[in-house]
């Protein structure tokens, strides 16, 4: 248990840094070098670091984090602007929610919410919500990816173009600095830009850590969306876009200090 903690703080690190060292990953942790060797040895099996001498760098960005391991990434954060995301959204409105942590996050924070539709591909979502009484949940069909519980593909997208609905909260694997949207599975893009293009309003919930991710396949711009929530105020282009094309920004931060 304790390494699977410190394998999510390593890759939290590296993200962070851009490279770690063996040295002082020992430090850090208290343990041994060879102990941190191990670790790294097995996150770069994993294709989750890539080796450099004396430690570890993130990769380049064409692989994903392992889901699990981003679920421990910036917990907190996600938690703190679902809260936030669940405080806009009203009673008695349907929904679109996608793949991703951040979603699921939201999703939990909507459980006391009233009279919801909500229309997902992401099967933690959908098991989230079955707790509720008071939501109604329609699961898209499509490919199963096992590793995260998404549904994806050319059905999943024809699915989705059957609804009109009032809310799409979207996550994504990236934000670039010129307000690009990233992910990793063209199959998966497929699916949020048919979201995007059957809600009403579209709103993208991501961390900070997604300033600095890359990841090949563009899903839209942030100037085609709504809203954005987040933890932190991202890089000043992003927010010059935000303000050109009327997005609102929310963050946690922000909301804190109005407190």
């Amino acid at each position: 248990m304790a390494q699977n903690f410190r394998h999510a703080e390593i890759l939290e690190l590296a993200r962070d840094a851009g490279k770690v060292t063996v040295e002082e990953l020992a430090n850090h942790f208290s343990v041994t070098a060879q102990t941190i060797r191990r670790d790294l040895t097995e996150l770069c099996d994993s294709g989750q670091l890539t080796r450099v001498h004396g430690g570890a760098m993130m990769p380049s960005g064409i692989i994903a984090i392992g889901y699990e391991d981003r679920r421990s990434l910036a917990a907190g954060e996600k938690e703190e602007i679902a809260q936030l995301v669940a405080s806009t959204i009203p009673d008695g409105v349907s929904i679109f929610m996608n793949i991703g942590t951040t979603t699921e996050a939201v999703a939990r924070a909507l459980l006391r919410h009233r009279n919801l539709m909500v229309i997902t591909n992401n099967l933690n979502v959908a098991n989230i919500l079955a707790q509720s009484p008071n939501a109604e949940v329609v699961v898209a069909g499509g490919i199963l990816r096992r590793a995260d519980g998404a549904l994806v593909g050319d059905v999943t997208a024809e699915f989705i173009g059957q609804f009109k609905v009032d809310y799409a909260i979207i996550g994504a694997a990236a934000l670039d600095a010129d307000g690009s949207l990233l992910d990793y599975d063209f199959r998966e893009v497929r699916v949020t830009q048919a979201i995007i293009k059957n809600a009403r309003k579209s709103y993208l919930v991501a961390d900070h850590m997604k300033f600095t991710r890359a990841a090949p396949v563009r899903i839209a711009s942030l100037a085609d969306l709504d809203g954005f929530f987040t933890d932190i105020m991202p890089p000043h282009s992003v927010i010059q876009l935000c303000a050109e094309h009327e997005v609102f920004i929310r963050t946690v931060e922000n909301a804190a200090r109005r407190r």
